[in-house]
């Protein structure tokens, strides 16, 4: 059974709020997707009449991009509005684009791109616009970004309508978190009608608190144990939420925990020897019900081997295995899950970087890796 949840303002150690702007904005979640709600509930008339006569036309493209977490915003949400819209959504990150756009847009097949940035001042996501923009004849573009300064926020045109969400969204910290969850919701809810999301928005941001407080203690004691190595495992809509929650972990240890994702199915093809007695698996639990059973077979797979370090579940029921459970969403669709079901995954970071000793704003000690990508050369010709 799930524990009692606890307020998320009681999270961290003292003094942690002032100091660790991640922190804050994780917690803040909550309070970030009912801002997000209400900023599309003022702008639900102008993205309606943006997006309505593009989605009257089956035949349209809509490509889901951005890079790094913002991309696999696009992989979580593209299988479930390919099913919801009836046509094709693709997740198409920012930077596959610009490496091979040949590869990637389609001239004469109209084209919606939405394009999500924390910053909005990637090269990459600035440069698909533009590639867009000369490859494709009939080609739309909605912008969704926590940044109002941002380069991305100033692209407007005819054919163009930008988002910006509440600045509160505009993660300080290195690692994306209310940004991610933030852009996540104003895509979904715009796409599958924002008065009708407005009455699960709720109920999600409840889900999130209640999250907040039930994970803090486990992960914080899975963190002492230093694993070297972790797995997230998800399927339909969580396997894009496995690759962040893998990329977090990634981002805030400085690269000194190895991780890894992957479907529950597809573990088995081979990436499963990756399991150590130091390596620690979560997987996320559909309540999609044929989904689910695949996820319970590997989590019982799992146990019955024997050579995890730990397995941890994140469901709405409980589980054969340590379970974080979530039973107010029982029942819930799976999009709705994605938001609680990553907080495991953000404080789970945000542990592992303070027991190593890191600054969880700004991990990496080199310096070769930055909140805004940089580095990076733009070529419009092969030499």
């Amino acid at each position: 059974m799930p524990t009692t949840p606890m307020s998320h303002t009681s999270l961290g150690d003292p003094g942690t709020d002032d100091d660790c702007a991640t922190l804050r904005e994780i917690r803040q979640q909550p309070e970030t997707l009912r801002a997000v709600q209400a900023v599309l509930d003022a702008q639900a008339g102008e993205i309606s009449s943006f997006l309505a006569p593009l989605l009257v036309d089956q035949a349209r493209r809509i490509i889901l991009t951005g890079a790094g977490t913002s991309a696999f915003i696009g992989q979580c949400l593209a299988p479930a509005l390919s099913r919801d819209l009836s046509r094709v959504v693709e997740a198409v990150a920012t930077t596959d684009i610009v490496g091979a756009p040949g590869l990637h847009l389609r001239r004469a097949i109209p084209t919606l791109m939405v394009s999500f940035g924390r910053s909005g001042g990637s090269p990459e996501s600035l440069t698909a616009l533009d590639l867009a923009d000369a490859m494709v004849a009939d080609i739309h573009h909605l912008i969704i970004t926590c940044n109002a300064a941002g380069l991305l926020a100033a692209r407007t045109n005819a054919r163009t309508m930008v988002l910006v969400l509440p600045e509160a969204t505009h993660d300080r910290g290195f690692a994306m978190t209310s940004s991610f969850s933030g852009m996540m919701l104003a895509a979904l809810a715009g796409f599958t009608g924002i008065a009708a999301f407005a009455l699960r928005t709720p109920a999600i941001a409840d889900g999130v608190a209640a999250m907040l407080g039930r994970a803090d203690a486990v992960v914080t004691g899975l963190a002492a144990r230093r694993f070297a190595r972790v797995v997230y495992l998800g399927s339909g809509v969580f396997g894009g939420l496995a690759r962040e929650a893998a990329l977090k972990l990634m981002e805030l240890s400085d690269g000194a925990t190895v991780t890894a994702f992957d479907t529950t199915l597809g573990f088995r093809h081979g990436p499963k020897t990756i399991v150590t007695p130091d390596t620690l698996v979560v997987v996320f639990i559909a309540n999609d019900p044929l989904t689910r059973c695949y996820d319970r077979d590997m989590l019982a797979e799992l146990i019955a081997d024997g050579r995890c370090g730990a397995v941890l579940a994140v469901s709405t029921e409980a589980e054969a295995a340590q379970t974080l459970v979530l039973d107010e969403l029982a029942g819930a669709n799976d999009c709705d899950l994605l938001f609680p079901y990553i907080v495991p995954a953000q404080l789970l970071a945000l542990r592992v970087s303070l027991q190593l000793g890191l600054t969880p704003d700004q991990p990496n000690r080199s310096g070769t890796v930055n909140r805004v990508v940089q580095g990076v050369r733009i070529h419009t010709t092969v030499a």
